[in-house]
């Protein structure tokens, strides 16, 4: 059984080795989208099941199961939409995850439910869900790997497609990782790295990411940046990159991360403050 879904949760997380794997991915809620024009033909595909859902879904699991981490973005948490299946539980049993997170941001009852997702091969330590400012609908859940300070921070979110609602977001969670040396954003942006309010966050944490030049968004025809993975430069990236994987309007980016032994053996002196 999932620890949590819906709640903060503590708990005795599983070793996490110095070196594994992440994707992120906007899923599109299982549609597969191949052309402008199908955001209107296909439209009904959004607010009504359909077969073709769960065969797309089941590719994408197929493609998630090479990942040790995943980030997913507009899953739906079980309405009408999507046969009253949760996503994020199914892409977890289909695609061999024993841990699974999802939060639920939106929730317009059997109609939709617009929800972020997580998928991992290790247990964090500690699982906190937040709503995110600058409007309704957006949120970001934060994972530890780790009860000391050192200990890897990661944070899965969907953005606003606002500009401004985006930099109070970007704020929002830099106070949430300040003061953390080993940190992981990944998720769905919204903006490209040559976005102001990208830039100072990267500056502003010390972060990288070097598949900044690949584009995510449309997948048939990608010309623009919406899909990150940004980590602290004290992190070691083994490789970064756009997957040409289009079961979605948006391709999944990847990477292979190496952790330094201070995030994986705490030293002294280094255990995390009680959260208030």
């Amino acid at each position: 059984m999932n620890p949590a879904l819906d709640k903060d949760v503590s708990v005795r997380g599983s070793i996490l080795p110095r070196r594994f794997s992440l994707l992120s991915y906007n899923i599109q809620v299982g549609v597969d989208t191949g052309r402008y024009r199908e955001y209107v033909t296909k439209g009904w595909k959004h607010v009504l099941p359909h077969r073709e859902r769960m065969l797309n879904l089941n590719r994408m699991a197929s493609m998630l199961s090479q990942f040790d981490m995943v980030s997913l973005q507009e899953v739906d948490a079980g309405s009408l939409r999507c046969g009253f299946v949760d996503i994020t539980e199914y892409l977890a049993h289909r695609a061999g995850f024993p841990h699974w997170y999802r939060q639920i941001n939106r929730n317009i009852g059997v109609i939709a439910q617009h929800s972020n997702g997580f998928l991992s091969r290790f247990r964090p330590t500690r699982v906190t869900h937040h709503k995110l400012p600058g409007g309704p609908g957006r949120g970001a859940m934060l994972f530890d790997f780790g009860t000391h300070r050192e200990a890897l921070l990661l944070c899965s979110a969907h953005l606003a497609l606002g500009k401004r609602a985006r930099g109070k977001q970007l704020a929002f969670l830099g106070e949430l990782l300040q003061d953390r040396p080993h940190i992981v954003l990944m998720g769905d942006l919204n903006a490209g790295c040559d976005a102001s309010e990208i830039r100072r966050f990267i500056q502003n944490h010390d972060m990288n990411e070097p598949a900044c030049d690949q584009a995510t968004f449309p997948s048939w025809r990608p010309v623009k940046k919406f899909d990150h993975i940004l980590v602290s430069r004290s992190l070691n990236i083994i490789h970064s990159r756009v997957l040409d994987y289009p079961l979605s309007d948006h391709l999944p980016v990847a990477m292979e991360l190496e952790l330094p032994e201070s995030a994986i053996t705490p030293p002294e002196n280094s255990q995390l403050s009680a959260q208030a």
